[in-house]
């Protein structure tokens, strides 16, 4: 992908939120549908437990308004919604347009599907459209894999869960906080990792695994390089959470130590498209991101896409 061109205008995120349902599925209630254990579960993936429930428009619109309500912008000022969602409550219409509606939003609205590479996908389509004018936009992540898991399938069953993450995103002076970016997608993996319309999904984990490693490094390698810096300069990454052997292969092999990761798996499972939204806003909220720092976001998921992106937390001075 290429590096961002010498005076675009450029964009910060000025609030954030989150959303989970409220029904918590741990690795001990699985075991009594599925042969598992916790220790097995926790080993292999770093999951402990995991929310279910509720649909993607209702965790959109949660997440969202909180995200609204810190960056303390009128609704009515927002120029674009973009949902990243592998699992909108209706095959037509988009269920943009829906949470647009809820939140009290008069602007364009539409649905992003790059599975758990969304977000990033989402978050630099926003900033281009905010270099070509924009001033005010909503970027949410939310899946609800609950209701396409096959719960019967230990290989499956222990890892997705329903979240949503969301952010907004405003015009800044300056270059803002984009300093490099990348998007990827290698459509021939497409058949490790799926979902039929109508169906369940269905994922050859050890390719996926083998797969993801590389593709994650790739990515985050070349959004460094096209921000020009290191991965020494890193402050703070936010990976998908997928799988935490994942996560700490990848870091190691970025040169990036693992305690500078944003880790919320072992609570929340893989939510997709709201994982890296979801992580983000807990390291916010938890105060671990402080203004000037660099964040590397970076995630994979079927098609298989992946995506990275590096911010300067609260944009360039």
């Amino acid at each position: 992908m290429p590096a961002i061109r010498p005076g675009a205008h450029g964009a910060v995120i000025t609030g954030w939120g989150s959303a989970v349902p409220d029904t918590v599925v741990t690795n001990a209630d699985l075991e009594k549908t599925i042969d598992t254990n916790d220790e097995w579960i926790t080993s292999r993936t770093g999951i402990k437990e995991r929310r279910v429930g509720g649909t993607t428009v209702g965790l959109s619109v949660e997440s969202g308004r909180q995200a609204l309500e810190r960056s303390g912008v009128d609704p009515a000022a927002i120029d674009g919604l973009i949902l990243a969602t592998t699992t909108p409550d209706r095959v037509v219409p988009a269920s943009s347009p829906v949470v647009q509606d809820q939140l009290g939003l008069s602007c364009g609205a539409f649905d992003v599907n790059a599975a758990c590479s969304g977000f990033v996908y989402a978050l630099v389509t926003a900033h281009g459209l905010i270099a070509m004018g924009a001033e005010k936009l909503l970027v949410i992540g939310t899946d609800t894999l609950a209701r396409i898991t096959d719960w019967t399938d230990r290989g499956t069953a222990p890892l997705f869960a329903d979240g949503s993450g969301a952010v907004v995103l405003e015009a800044t002076e300056g270059p803002g906080q984009l300093l490099g970016w990348d998007l990827d997608a290698d459509g021939s993996a497409e058949k490790f990792l799926y979902c039929d319309v109508g169906g369940l999904i269905m994922m050859d984990g050890k390719e996926v695994f083998r797969r993801a490693v590389r593709i994650m490094v790739d990515s985050a390698t070349k959004s460094m390089q096209h921000a020009g810096v290191t991965a020494e300069e890193i402050s703070h990454v936010v990976p998908h959470q997928a799988n935490i052997r994942i996560i700490s292969a990848a870091c190691d092999r970025l040169g990036i130590p693992l305690e500078k990761a944003s880790l919320t798996i072992h609570r929340t499972g893989n939510t997709s498209s709201g994982s890296i939204p979801l992580a983000l806003a807990d390291s916010l909220d938890n105060s671990k991101i402080a203004p000037g720092d660099l964040v590397l976001l970076v995630g994979f998921g079927a098609g298989m896409t992946a995506a990275s992106a590096i911010l300067r937390w609260g944009g360039v001075s």
